[in-house]
């Protein structure tokens, strides 16, 4: 016979969850318990001591250039600070506008595509195991010549991915550390801190511009460049032999004559290449289905083509994005799935529209939102985190927003150094952003 003495601690090693995972921990006693068994001994489950009391140190240096990020990433601490808050106001009603997640479903004729896709996988016909890094060549077509008809982007030229996130990331591994990028403040988090990770930090310097990577987007400051803009920018990298990374993943939101894609501004293949994604068009932020186009054209200085290294990194960094969201994706592009994502677009402008009427009939500054779902609102001597706080903590009557007895916003100090809360475009004015990706209920 053998015995088993349970022994409860508050803290329980994860070694020991599995042991306790099916138990009802209220129903269990301390008690000698006999079952039948050849082996005779006493197993206890008793805590593991915390990593910080350990005195035993791996000698593998810590990456240096984690520790020159500022703080946590942005997102997570916008997170953070909210469910603190909820932990401490149980029954406060949040209506997130912080970092940019959708709302709406996915239009059903794309959610078909991947339901019938995902069936398939369960039959011998419809099985498929990895697919080609780049992506499906049916997926690849339809986006070139959907998004770039008649600008030169052909089918090899796209590059599927699980989101432009990812593709940020991967393309800091493809140009490495000896270069410098150049990225537009206030601008997307994910841009700042992968440059940092990879080791490009440090100041603009005039004697090395002719290296600048330009990272560039319509996020979070809800403005898209205009074609005049674009066309002196491609014109400012031909002239110091630059690369443009254009971020086009709000392309669909722009509501003017601005470019929808750089490569609509003349020799912008020689010189740029561009992310896009799916999320905001389909609501695809949990599918994850983005590309990234990069031209022949564009060659680094020794004129080997930029897109072979790439390919290079993508087959060893990725095994291809899933092959049920590919399935989705094919979906997006066609024409009901076009006419579909315009619908959903539409109702994010239409939150857009109610954002930027409230907060202008209250008398504050309102910019942006006209060709991408971000409003950045000027908050006169007041810094980012401290209206953040004001807007969580106090419920705001804002006309229309009425119901919102708490309102988080995606505070500025993710897209500039937090010392100084000071944002959009000129570093005058202290400036909170929300996005308009949230659900409309007024009751």
């Amino acid at each position: 016979m053998s015995a088993i003495h349970q022994n409860l601690s508050t803290a329980i090693s994860s070694s020991a969850s599995t042991f306790l995972g099916y138990n009802n921990l209220k129903n269990i006693k301390s008690s000698n318990v006999s079952l039948p068994g050849r082996i005779s001994g006493v197993v206890k489950c008793v805590s593991s001591p915390s990593a910080e009391k350990t005195a035993y140190k791996t000698k593998v240096s810590r990456n240096e250039n984690l520790a020159k990020l500022q703080a946590g990433y942005l997102f997570p601490e916008i997170a953070r600070r909210r469910n603190a808050h909820m932990l401490k106001y149980p029954d406060a009603q949040v209506i997130s506008l912080g970092i940019g997640d959708t709302t709406e479903p996915i239009p059903e004729v794309i959610t078909s595509a991947m339901s019938k896709r995902s069936y398939a996988l369960s039959t011998i016909d419809g099985y498929s195991g990895y697919g080609a890094e780049q992506g499906e060549k049916q997926l690849r077509a339809a986006i070139a010549s959907t998004y770039y008809a008649d600008l030169g982007i052909e089918e090899d030229d796209i590059f599927v991915s699980d989101g432009a996130k990812s593709d940020i990331s991967r393309l800091q591994v493809l140009f490495g550390s000896n270069v410098t990028m150049a990225v537009q403040d206030p601008s997307y988090p994910a841009y700042v801190d992968s440059s940092v990770i990879l080791g490009q930090t440090g100041q603009f310097q005039k004697e090395v511009e002719k290296h600048h990577i330009f990272l560039f987007s319509n996020n979070p400051t809800g403005y898209a460049a205009s074609r005049e803009q674009l066309t002196k920018l491609v014109q400012f990298a031909k002239e110091n032999g630059s690369i443009i990374v254009y971020d086009s993943a709000y392309a669909m939101y722009v509501s003017d004559d601005s470019p929808r894609s750089i490569f609509e501004i003349p020799g912008a293949k020689e010189v740029a290449l561009e992310v896009s994604s799916f999320s905001k068009y389909a609501g695809f932020t949990g599918v994850r289905l983005g590309w990234t186009a990069i031209p022949k054209e564009l060659v680094y200085s020794d004129g080997f083509p930029v897109a072979k290294d790439f390919n290079r990194i993508v087959c060893t960094c990725f095994n291809g994005a899933s092959n049920i969201a590919q399935a989705g994706g094919l979906a997006c592009v066609s024409a009901e799935g076009i006419k579909a994502m315009h619908e959903v677009v539409g109702f994010y402008k239409e939150n857009t529209a109610i954002i930027v009427d409230t907060f202008n009939s209250l008398g504050f500054k309102v910019y942006g939102g006209k060709n991408a779902p971000y409003v950045w609102v000027y908050f006169p001597g007041q810094s980012s985190w401290d209206v953040f706080a004001r807007f969580l903590r106090r419920p705001m009557s804002l006309q229309l927003l009425e119901a919102v007895l708490d309102l988080v916003v995606k505070v500025s100090s993710g897209s500039v150094p937090l010392d100084t809360g000071k944002m959009f475009w000129k570093p005058v004015e202290d400036s909170s952003s929300c996005t308009s990706f949230c659900v409309r209920d007024w009751n």
